[in-house]
Parts: C-alpha cells; structure tokens; sequence
C-alpha cells in the first residue's frame, strides 16, 4: 500500500504504508486510510510526531540496543523517513490548513 499525503502549504509527499501508519500512530491517530487532520489540530500532531521521533533517536543511540546490531545492509532509520512528513506538518501550521492522506 502506498499512502499520499497531501495540504494546501505543500506539495504532496508519498510514503509505503506500513511507515505511514507508523508515523500516523506516533501522531496520536488510529493509523486509518484515508484519514484527515484538521488545521487546529496540526500543532498537537506534529508535537507528538517530534517527540516520539526524538524517543526513537535517543533509543538508537543507546550503545546498548538491540536496533543497533550490524546487519549486511544499513536500514534507513524511521526518523529520517519522517523527516518530510515533518517538513509538510510545519508548512501546514504556518500557513493554517488541514492535512490529508490517501
């Protein structure tokens, strides 16, 4: 599944689903598609996102974890997968309008 995010301060940004759902829940949603925020609650959403995000990074930082482990390929870590939906949460907060994904 591919799910598309779209705003009126953005342009679209297309993600695999099961790291948009991912994200989504990490915002404080159900992680259904199709799916809306409205504009006052983009704020909140991309609060939650950053600090779950900034959790995620301070538990693979850790030397000690279990994510860390060598593997044959590197993977691409979810926070620099989240990097643009971030980027398109803040355009939507600044410029006041709702977020939607398909």
């Amino acid at each position: 599944m591919i799910v598309t995010f779209s705003t009126d301060a953005f342009g679209d940004m297309t993600m695999f689903g099961d790291v948009a759902v991912s994200l989504l829940k990490k915002m404080g949603h159900s992680g259904t598609v199709p799916g809306a925020i409205m504009a006052d609650d983009v704020p909140a959403a991309l609060a939650k996102l950053t600090t779950a995000i900034e959790a995620l990074k301070e538990q693979q930082a850790d030397p000690n974890s279990t994510s860390n482990k060598d593997e044959s390929e590197p993977a691409v870590s979810l926070a620099k997968r989240a990097l643009p939906l971030i980027n398109l949460l803040n355009a939507a907060a600044e410029k006041k309008t709702d977020v939607m994904w398909e």
